[in-house]
């Protein structure tokens, strides 16, 4: 039966309710009026508490005296218990107990959010703080909730809620965020770096201080969410869209006797069933652009099958929820028509002043790019960034050492494993502040994004670079590879750049290229999927870095658009002091290579090398030894072909193979960006010999710092010269260290790149 209904009755209640929505939308169109508000400071020296209670005679006994002790020393204060017609002589209770508390007591039940506006109706001060009948306070947690209201646009500030049940899990914390998924999400977030007021989606509805005047502006709650739940939600979302905001504040501690009286009165069922109805209603009142209610309605009739199919579990819609949620789409349409009249912003703003990044980049100002004031700059790192054991973690260290003699960096660097923390606690010598976390493991089968982005998707990454943006005052964000790219925001007065290590979708194809079977064709899907996902990515970066003209270039021929934000020049570099030159003593007939085995591009330049090259290059000089730094027998079976392949594991410092070995081998076919093993034998002055790809944006010109040949035989040839014969060789070398201490030192890259944001901050904030 519950299938049938999904399946058929469902469809038809949905349509109807949109029906209902696009006509109310269409009138208020033709004859709606935005409601004028003009912004009051509230008087903050005293508040009114009001604590709506239903035959809570015992949790008002347990609770009430720290409330009462709470608001001593302040003639101001009041406390308002409003009596939903209780039957277990609560009133009675509060009349003979606490002569000092107001008592309004209505003849029936009105329900949570009806109850509460009576309270917000009777109170005296423009300050009422809403308590539930089940919470203890903190002696001093009225002070720091008045201090909140610090400006005429706060329209609530939260308390910070724990349980008094300190062995549950803490499902509400007061710190609220809420998003977009297909339909509202939202949750509680624990966080204990969070220290001062944050803003927050939603202040808790028996836990929160709010403005009086703005409360009843707004309607006070919403009698269509009747009986309990997402009242608060709705209101605190109505006051973002109103323009004004809504913080937590930590400093202001109470404690929550979860569902002390819903619990208790209700079953689990039933609080379900009208959790699912409210967030329908929510959405059909609140959600003004229907590119989302549209996504909205197909999400709930899925859902509603699931369930049919599947059964019901908690955040996932069905029938009795939709039909419960149709019955009332005529109190639906008034609220809407009342909710697009106080709406003063969109519902993507709505949803983004919520958040700590976006509540920074509107309501505070970013540092004055023309004067000498020090930037902030957030980077946000995919990979552990020390030790230095790949050239992604060589330029992110290279950036971060001179970066931090300019700016205020911050740092935020995921890890793969927790024992990679202690390594990269010494980022603290010159960052301002680093935190790292272990990145999330995660996968989604099917999806349109490309395998490298699903990998490094998190909520909890997200939030966390929120609150740094938020926290530290960040100017600039600054996020490193393609994958890292979706936690890039549209700001309007921070600056979002993004440094592309190498062109993903370019890199995925070069690599296809070498793979065979079922392997190919999963890198053919990859390669469709990165093309869409990247340069619709690079349209919303206020900058985007690449390591090379010829990365820039091949950008552009796909998104000529980009022209003015692609930059080369400003992140590829290497602190070639780090290098002694020219090295030495060398070893004769040994030769060189450096790189992960984990990295594609890699694994297969060693795959192509040793089987197609180091035979001729063992025939010519018989004695010569093959050593490569990344690679170990275990991980790499196939490469044990012979004796004189050595094969060295993880190095965390490569100088000392770069300076006594004789040649440098970078025999890499695909892959994108410069590289560093490169950049590293350049400067340690180890004659090279590329491939054209591996040199690129390096070396053009055969001989000029490099040798380039692309092969077997060539690159073979080239090899075996080098060996043979190294005094021409030490010649190029040294016109290599040239180069890069011209043109790829890290003191002149990244200075480049500070300038770069201050540009950046110029054109964002012009007045």
């Amino acid at each position: 039966m519950k299938f049938l209904g999904a399946v058929l009755i469902a469809p038809i209640l949905l349509a109807l309710a949109s029906i209902v929505l696009l006509a109310t939308d269409l009138f208020w169109w033709l004859i709606g009026r935005r409601k004028p508000h003009s912004d009051v400071m509230p008087a903050t020296v005293s508040a009114s508490i009001v604590i709506p209670n239903w035959n809570g005679r015992d949790l008002l006994e347990k609770y009430l005296p720290s409330v009462v002790a709470a608001t001593e020393g302040n003639a101001g204060n009041e406390i308002i218990v409003v009596d939903n017609g209780s039957s277990d002589g609560s009133a009675e209770f509060v009349r003979d107990r606490f002569p000092i508390v107001r008592l309004v007591a209505l003849p029936e039940n009105l329900g949570f959010g009806a109850g509460s506006n009576r309270g917000f109706e009777a109170a005296k001060n423009d300050i009422v703080v809403l308590l539930n009948s089940d919470m203890r306070v903190e002696p001093g947690f009225l002070a720091p909730l008045l201090a909140g209201f610090a400006d005429p646009d706060i329209f609530a500030v939260s308390c910070q809620i724990y349980l008094t049940d300190a062995t549950k899990r803490r499902e509400e914390t007061g710190l609220t965020e809420g998003w977009w998924e297909r339909g509202l999400q939202v949750s509680h977030r624990e966080d204990a770096k969070v220290l001062t007021p944050f803003p927050c989606f939603y202040p808790g509805g028996g836990s929160s201080a709010f403005d009086r005047r703005k409360f009843l502006e707004l309607g006070g709650f919403d009698e269509l969410l009747a009986p309990f739940y997402l009242e608060d939600t709705d209101l605190g979302y109505l006051a973002w869209k109103r323009g004004w905001k809504v913080l937590y504040q930590p400093a202001s501690v109470v404690y929550h006797e979860h569902r002390g009286t819903i619990g208790r009165k209700f079953s689990p069922l039933y609080i379900d069933s009208v959790l699912k109805k409210n967030f329908l209603l929510f959405t059909w009142k609140n959600i003004h652009e229907w590119s989302r209610l549209t996504s909205a309605f197909v999400s709930v009739w899925t859902g509603c099958v699931a369930a049919g199919i599947g059964g019901d579990r908690p955040g996932r819609a069905n029938f009795m929820g939709i039909a419960r949620a149709a019955l009332q789409i005529g109190g639906a349409a008034r609220s809407r028509w009342r909710a697009r009249s106080l709406a003063c912003v969109t519902d993507q703003e709505a949803f983004r002043r919520s958040r700590g990044s976006h509540y920074r980049d509107r309501f505070l100002p970013v540092a004055a790019p023309v004067r000498d004031e020090k930037l902030r700059v957030l980077f946000v790192s995919p990979y552990p960034i020390l030790p230095t054991s790949h050239g992604g973690a060589v330029f992110m260290h290279e950036t971060l050492r001179e970066l931090s003699k300019l700016c205020e960096v911050h740092a935020l660097v995921l890890l793969d494993e927790p024992s990679q923390a202690e390594a990269n606690h010494k980022l603290d010598a010159y960052c301002a502040s680093v935190e790292m976390r272990v990145r999330p493991k995660s996968q989604l089968p099917g999806s349109l994004r490309p395998h490298a982005v699903v990998e490094f998707e998190s909520r909890d990454v997200r939030w966390m670079i929120d609150r740094m943006v938020f926290q530290h005052r960040i100017d600039i964000v600054q996020v490193e590879y393609t994958p890292m790219g979706q936690y890039l925001e549209t700001y309007n007065h921070i600056g979002a750049a993004l440094f592309e290590h190498d062109v993903y979708f370019q890199s995925v194809a070069r690599n296809a290229a070498w793979m065979k079977g079922l392997a190919r064709w999963k890198a053919r899907i990859e390669y469709l999927r990165a093309l869409r996902y990247e340069l619709r990515l690079l349209r919303r970066c206020d900058q985007v870095q690449v390591c090379t003209r010829q990365n820039r270039e091949y950008l552009l021929e796909f998104e000529p658009g980009l022209a003015s934000r692609v930059r080369a020049g400003l992140r590829a570099s290497i602190n070639t002091t780090r290098y002694a030159f020219p090295g030495g003593p060398r070893q004769s007939n040994t030769l060189l290579f450096i790189g992960s085995s984990r990295h594609e591009p890699n694994r297969i330049a060693i795959e192509w090398f040793v089987a197609k090259v180091f035979p001729a290059v063992v025939c010519a000089c018989p004695g010569v030894r093959l050593f490569l730094a990344g690679f170990t027998p275990e991980s790499n079976p196939d490469l044990a072909v012979s004796p004189q392949i050595e094969m060295l594991g993880t190095v965390e410092d490569v100088r000392p193979l770069l300076e006594a070995c004789s040649v440098f081998i970078c025999p890499v076919l695909s892959g994108s960006g410069v590289r560093v093993k490169l950049l590293e034998a350049f400067s340690a002055g180890i004659p090279v010999v590329s491939t054209h790809i591996g040199a690129e944006g390096l070396a053009a010109v055969d001989g000029e710092i490099c040798a380039l040949a692309d092969s077997p035989e060539q690159f073979a040839q080239r090899t075996i010269e080098m060996l043979r014969n190294p005094a021409p060789a030490e010649h190029m070398a040294v016109r290599a260290r040239t180069e890069m201490e011209t043109n790829w030192d890290s003191a002149q890259v990244t200075a480049r790149l500070y300038a770069s944001y201050r540009e950046l901050l110029v054109s964002k904030n012009r007045t």
